[in-house]
């Protein structure tokens, strides 16, 4: 399970350094994505592979699910992992997420997120804000 929270620096050859807690559930082979909250998600490639059938088995009949489909599948990249544990995210998908200098991972169960620093800060402040109600919904729907 990828769980945790790590920040890293982009090297000046703008790779970042996966952190250890995470290479070996992660492989060789990783793909990255756009993500929601203007994140990008990090998937090992297994898991890629459920997720990717999962949202290419979406109609296309609906406007909504194509553009999902597009949003998540066209923008992935299949990222070696260098010998040293370091990726190279595609620039493309480095400014979506406004990535430079200071770089949050955050495992999440099956996928790692992957944050500009201040973003993932202004997010947290949000999300901490709301705890309590989000604990009141999902006990709602007992979850916890």
């Amino acid at each position: 399970m990828l769980i945790g929270e790590y920040t890293h620096n982009l090297d000046e050859k703008k790779r970042i350094s996966l952190p250890s807690k995470f290479r070996k559930e992660l492989g060789k082979t990783v793909v990255v994505t756009h993500g929601l909250d203007n994140c990008l998600f990090l998937y090992p490639m297994k898991e890629w592979s459920k997720i990717a059938e999962k949202i290419g088995g979406l109609s296309m009949g609906q406007a909504d699910t194509r553009g999902f489909n597009r949003f998540m599948l066209a923008g992935a990249s299949e990222i070696d992992v260098d010998s040293a544990g370091r990726i190279l995210v595609p620039d493309h998908l480095k400014s979506f997420a406004g990535l430079s200098g200071k770089v949050v991972f955050a495992g999440v169960h099956s996928r790692v997120e992957i944050w500009n620093d201040s973003a993932w800060q202004a997010y947290k402040e949000k999300v901490m804000k709301q705890a309590d109600q989000l604990a009141e919904k999902l006990g709602e729907i007992g979850v916890i």
